[in-house]
């Protein structure tokens, strides 16, 4: 059984929490948080951008602390499932790593591309598994693009966009860019990181967007130069007014198909085929959160590293999205 301590209990670390019930060879053996009411199990106050509050929770099986020096000390945990805000997961990790732990690590890896060099480094060193929770890989309606590309049915992708937008938080100040790094880099990502995933890295990426406060990259356009004449996009920001839902999709031109998707629909993905039919692909119906925690405990288990969720390759999302900021900033064509 890999034991796993989670830190921070945000809306995130619910989310992990709660879809862990749902992971074999696994559990949650502790937490940690500041919180007293989160130690003693209220989550009421926890809330996201989507499901349910986090409610009452019974931790009576399980180790609260206070710090992460009393988790890292607690010599049955295997794995420490990082929750906390993006400006805190260079320290956090190298000290997990550094302490003999595994690591799970959400998303992003981090602000700039020489930290998350740091964390891979001592991943390294210490010789244990990092890895980082790029959730998108596991959603079925986008789990479904990776296996319509590996079948080869319908031919080869000619073209995809890929869509996702919010309104602007609330909350938003120009001084939280060095805690989150802005829509660029804390909700672009998603996309980035999931072209990489399906099509590998570009040689270059060319993008326009929107500088608005705090010289923030509020919304921004990417293009991804491959090799051939495949043209791959993605678009992200909060440019959206107040009403308007998060909002995420694509459009996948194959060969001899098309596959559209768009959240705000209501509706999974449709598929348009060459004889003229519109069917509705079935999906795997695994909750994605789980099937990102499944994974990192099989690779915990099985004594290898992920092919999936490995550490190199959510730098190499930040480094797209890095790349995409400069270009918005310079006006002109970048190479990876």
């Amino acid at each position: 059984m890999v034991n796993i301590g989670i830190v921070g209990i945000g809306f995130m670390g619910m989310t992990h929490y709660k879809a862990m019930a749902q992971v074999e060879g696994g559990q949650v053996a502790a937490i940690v948080s500041r919180d007293p009411k989160k130690r003693a199990g209220d989550w009421n106050d926890i809330q996201g951008n989507f499901g349910d509050s986090g409610g009452v929770q019974d931790l009576s099986g399980i180790r609260c602390y206070e710090t992460l020096d009393e988790l890292l000390a607690d010599g049955e945990i295997d794995l420490v499932d990082i929750c906390l805000p993006t400006n805190m997961h260079v320290e956090t990790s190298i000290r997990a790593l550094s302490a003999g732990k595994h690591v799970l690590l959400e998303k992003p890896i981090a602000l700039a591309l020489d930290a998350a060099d740091q964390i891979v480094a001592a991943a390294e060193k210490h010789q244990r598994q990092f890895m980082v929770a790029h959730v998108l890989r596991y959603f079925p309606e986008f789990r479904l693009i990776k296996q319509l590309v590996a079948d080869a049915e319908h031919g080869p992708v000619l073209a995809a966009h890929f869509k996702r937008i919010i309104s602007r938080p609330a909350w938003w100040a120009p001084e939280d860019l060095e805690r989150t790094g802005g829509p660029a880099i804390d909700l672009h990502i998603h996309d980035a990181d999931f072209v990489q995933f399906l099509f590998g890295m570009p040689i270059a990426v060319s993008a326009q967007g929107y500088i608005g406060r705090g010289e923030t990259v509020e919304y921004i356009n990417v293009h991804y130069q491959y090799d051939g004449p495949m043209a791959i996009s993605a678009e992200g920001g909060w440019l959206a007014q107040q009403g308007c839902p998060f909002e995420h999709g694509y459009d996948v031109y194959f060969e001899e198909a098309t596959l559209k998707y768009n959240s705000s629909w209501g509706e999974p993905p449709q598929l348009l085929t060459k004889d003229g039919e519109v069917c509705t692909p079935a999906l795997s119906g695994e909750d994605g959160f789980v099937g990102e925690l499944q994974e990192a405990v099989d690779a915990i288990a099985q004594g290898r590293a992920s092919q999936e969720i490995g550490g190199q390759s959510a730098r190499n999302s930040l480094l797209l999205c890095l790349q995409g900021i400069e270009s918005v900033k310079m006006g002109e064509k970048v190479a990876i």
